[in-house]
């Protein structure tokens, strides 16, 4: 044998493992695809039952803001016109009570009724703690009598 067949065989061997190396790298690939295809075919299954059911939740949901947001502004128009019920009783009413409450206080006092009743107790004196060698005054509500 030359050395020229010597190195036609090894570059034949050599492409032999090349290709049965493709083949095996192939024939994965083709196993990997075929998954992938399955997998796919199986989320595409399953996923256009569940976009179905996501679209009806929307929608029910939208229609139940709609709902709610009536509801929020009945609520509005009834707190609106509450509080203008209130303004117009307050001031309809307010002014002439507070006026014949001045007015039953002032003809209690003119007869008499005043702090001199017996139920009505009066005030008590201020008093005084002793500290050795001095006397500090009392407070009443935040202010000071002086000595």
């Amino acid at each position: 044998m030359s050395g020229g067949e010597v190195a036609g065989i090894l570059v034949a061997v050599f492409w032999a493992i090349l290709v049965s190396f493709l083949a095996v790298a192939l024939a994965r690939l083709a196993q990997t695809l075929r998954a992938t295809t399955k997998l796919v075919a199986d989320v595409t299954e399953q996923t256009v039952p569940l976009l179905a059911d996501a679209s009806a939740a929307v929608r029910s949901a939208q229609t139940q803001i709609e709902r709610v947001d009536a509801i929020a502004s009945d609520v509005q128009e009834v707190t609106s016109n509450a509080s203008a019920l209130s303004s117009t009783v307050a001031s309809t009413f307010g002014g002439p009570l507070v006026k014949v409450a001045a007015f039953g206080y002032g003809v209690r006092r003119a007869m008499g009724g005043g702090r001199d009743r017996e139920d009505v107790p009066a005030p008590k004196p201020a008093r005084r703690t002793v500290i050795v060698g001095r006397t500090v005054p009392s407070t009443r509500r935040g202010k000071r009598k002086k000595d």
